[in-house]
């Protein structure tokens, strides 16, 4: 395993096939996608490899970054992703990040996208990030903005209110 980012609670590293049943699990979780616009799109072990293979293996080749299993250290789970997905139209990296519900309101997400964004910055020497968050999702919302994302626009999208945070981006239009 190539460890990419160490924190006091959290691991990260590259995807593998291996982990398709922990990819299924916190992707089939209805809790997990209810902010997300794309639930029960990976509902079986193979839907998970597929993902895997085809899209984070796809873009660690081609962009060198992608979304990154997150281990949860003292149980040494794989717990859900956080990590980038390249925006080619906007030529930008979008912040993402999910776990599994009994891992929520212990600070992990904001110490898993906090590390995966001083990533981004100093090693990857990203020009610009962004993320997009459905409103309702108060807790994501929390974590952008204690990260330092400036809220830039609110509009809807795949049935959900979404609003768009930046973080060193270039000024952005729709």
């Amino acid at each position: 395993m190539t460890l990419l980012i160490d924190t006091p609670r959290l691991q990260m590293r590259h995807f593998r096939l291996a982990d398709a049943e922990a990819v299924r699990a916190f992707n089939a979780n209805t809790e997990v996608t209810r902010y997300t616009g794309d639930p029960a799109q990976i509902s079986t072990s193979e839907q998970a490899r597929r993902l895997i293979k085809d899209v984070w293996l796809h873009e660690y080749e081609r962009y060198g970054y992608a979304r990154y299993a997150l281990i949860h250290k003292q149980h040494s789970r794989l717990i859900g992703f956080c990590g980038f997905k390249f925006n080619p139209q906007q030529q930008l990296a979008d912040l993402g990040y999910r776990m599994l519900p009994q891992y929520w309101q212990q600070g992990l997400g904001y110490e898993a996208a906090q590390n995966v964004m001083t990533y981004g910055l100093n090693t990857l020497a990203l020009p610009g990030i962004y993320a997009e968050v459905d409103s309702a999702n108060t807790g994501s919302v929390r974590i952008l903005q204690k990260l330092g994302f400036t809220h830039t626009d609110s509009y809807r999208q795949w049935g959900l209110n979404l609003q768009r945070y930046d973080y060193l981006c270039a000024p952005y239009s729709r």
